[in-house]
């Protein structure tokens, strides 16, 4: 199995997101900021949640991260609540554009003249900083304004969002005063070191983003070939899986299918779970001694990767969360028939 860039597109719808020092100690010594109602974790999320759906704007998106890879990406957003339409265009690395439609995603490969075509759940529009509007958000996280500051010309209000045990990472953002646009993001470690960033170097918040010529962006260019993904919804017990306990705050999201050709081993499935922040995706699929070669935990910036064999399964987990969150999913995850 191939697992996808998790922020390939600043994340695919996208897209990615899923995080500067300097910047932030230029907030510790900002002084006392002006007094504001205090807000709730919940009602900063939203806040933001909703900037992302219903702002139209056009920006440069950079993400970095500890280890020093670096990846940009050019936005366009338009939305409203009957209708989400987002085009990302990846400026580092391989030529690649994707546009999303509500939940059409489609993912354009100039140098092999290909379309990929897929469905996701909206799990939140970018920067995916909120995964669901779960109201148990504030049993794992606490909100607390920093102050102010300014990113790519716009003034921000500060937050830091810590987690209350050690299965989440924390994370400081930016969002913008006027709108609650997230312009900035960084995903800190227990220790408060910065993992991962992502921030706009450039904005035009309200920029004229009609949907209706994104949308036309959608057609395929003559000679290209469509590659439908064969993936398909599908209930974990009914392929066998099931979690012998729940990792806390977690919660099953989806589960999808891929389907094998006739004749072929049974397919692999995909099983995501949020916290209402991070997100962790299982997948799940048959052993095969040719591919499935290296166990073991990876890490690159703030994402971390957990690969092993479970009897006849190779068994990967992937997710923006401390390396121990994997192994409980791991630990957790039962084959029931």
């Amino acid at each position: 199995m191939t697992l996808p860039p998790l922020r390939a597109a600043a994340g695919t719808c996208l897209l990615a997101l899923y995080a500067l020092a300097g910047a932030a100690s230029a907030q510790s010594k900002g002084a006392s900021a002006p007094l504001v109602p205090e807000r709730s974790v919940n009602e900063w999320l939203m806040r933001m949640q909703d900037a992302s759906r219903l702002r139209s704007y056009v920006g440069t998106f950079v993400v970095s991260s500890s280890g020093g890879a670096l990846s940009s990406a050019r936005i366009w957003h338009s939305g409203d609540a009957a209708q989400q339409v987002e085009r990302v265009e990846v400026l580092s690395g391989a030529p690649r554009s994707t546009i999303r439609r509500n939940d059409e995603v489609l993912t354009f490969l100039p140098e092999h003249r290909v379309v990929r075509a897929e469905k996701h759940d909206s799990l939140g529009q970018f920067p995916h900083l909120l995964q669901s509007s779960d109201t148990s958000i504030p049993e794992f996280y606490s909100a607390r304004r920093l102050g102010n500051d300014r990113v790519a010309g716009f003034d921000a209000d500060v937050v830091q969002l810590a987690p209350k045990d050690a299965l989440r990472f924390g994370y400081r953002v930016w969002s913008e005063k006027r709108s609650g646009l997230v312009v900035k993001l960084q995903t800190l470690d227990a220790e408060g070191k910065v993992l991962e960033q992502a921030a706009f170097s450039e904005l035009q918040l309200d920029a004229p983003v009609r949907a209706d010529r994104l949308a036309q962006m959608m057609q395929t260019p003559q000679g290209w070939r469509v590659e439908r993904a064969n993936a398909v919804k599908t209930d974990p017990a009914a392929e066998g899986w099931a979690m012998k306990s729940a990792v806390a705050g977690f919660k099953p999201m989806s589960c999808y299918k891929r389907v094998a050709a006739p004749g072929a081993p049974e397919g692999s499935i995909h099983w995501i779970f949020s916290d209402g922040l991070a997100a962790v995706s299982l997948f799940v699929e048959p052993y095969d001694s040719q591919r499935h070669l290296q166990e073991g935990l990876f890490a690159s910036g703030a994402t971390h990767t957990l690969a092993r064999r479970v009897e006849g399964w190779w068994l990967t987990v992937v997710g923006e969360v401390p390396a121990q969150t994997l192994k409980a999913f791991a630990q957790n995850l039962e084959r029931r028939r």
